[in-house]
């Protein structure tokens, strides 16, 4: 059973402008289907139970260019997603994102993985939609 995907997505942007947008936690709402609502370290998640607030960390990095995001539900379950951005010529980057498995029961795992496999293409999709169409 797999345990986690990794993605990334060409950005013809550059990686200080793709760096910023993305760790910026007040942009979640606009590239990702999972965030309702992002207000300083408190989050509004929507899950197929429903929405649920959470508490939001996020570590980023300029130097490294890694940006992760620690997401701690009610129950004490933590959640996490870990990513980079790598420049690679002046105006264009690449940004690689860790999907590791969510805080579910193992019998759920394998099916909540794979449909958040397709959400994470999609909202790579956006995020290159987003950023290009600002520049």
């Amino acid at each position: 059973m797999k345990t986690f995907d990794v993605q990334s997505i060409e950005l013809s942007v550059a990686r200080q402008t793709a760096f910023a947008f993305i760790a910026d936690p007040a942009t979640l709402p606009r590239w990702t289907s999972a965030f309702a609502t992002v207000t300083g370290n408190q989050a509004r998640l929507c899950t197929p139970n429903g929405e649920v607030e959470i508490m939001l960390e996020v570590r980023a990095s300029v130097e490294s260019g890694t940006i992760d995001w620690l997401m701690t539900f009610p129950d004490g379950n933590l959640a996490t997603a870990y990513s980079r951005v790598v420049e690679i010529n002046r105006g264009c980057c690449v940004y690689s994102f860790v999907l590791t498995p969510p805080p579910v029961p193992l019998e759920l795992l394998e099916g909540a993985l794979a449909s958040q496999s397709v959400t994470l293409a999609e909202e790579l999709r956006r995020l290159k939609a987003l950023l290009e169409s600002e520049k």
